[in-house]
């Protein structure tokens, strides 16, 4: 299992599937998995039981069909470029014993 060159707030291009050429802020990675849950992207919906009857008094998991978003692979993202706004490639760079993301596009470090 590879670091994955995605992370959390990135922005970025989907690039296959059902929400091909959108473009979202990364809400969570899951490494395991090598997938990522970007906002707005893959809307699910699911069909939610309310918990008990002092929850629903809270106004906490009140139940009936909630949208959220899925898992897309990682493979299907591509980051976006700071400079051009564009989805690029990227490469890593060690830096003095620091790990540094680099677009591939325009040279410049993303981190």
């Amino acid at each position: 299992m590879a670091a994955l060159k995605v992370r959390k707030d990135d922005t970025v291009r989907i690039i296959a599937g059902k929400d091909k050429g959108k473009t979202g802020r990364v809400l969570r990675v899951d490494p395991r998995k090598e997938k990522v849950f970007v906002e707005g992207a893959n809307i699910i919906k699911r069909h939610t039981k309310p918990r008990t009857l002092r929850d629903t008094q809270r106004a906490q998991d009140l139940g009936g069909i909630v949208e959220m978003e899925g898992p897309i692979h990682v493979s299907n993202v591509m980051l976006i470029d700071p400079d051009s706004g564009e989805p690029t490639r990227v490469s890593v760079k060690r830096e003095g014993g620091r790990r540094v993301r680099v677009a591939k596009k325009s040279g410049k470090e993303i981190d």
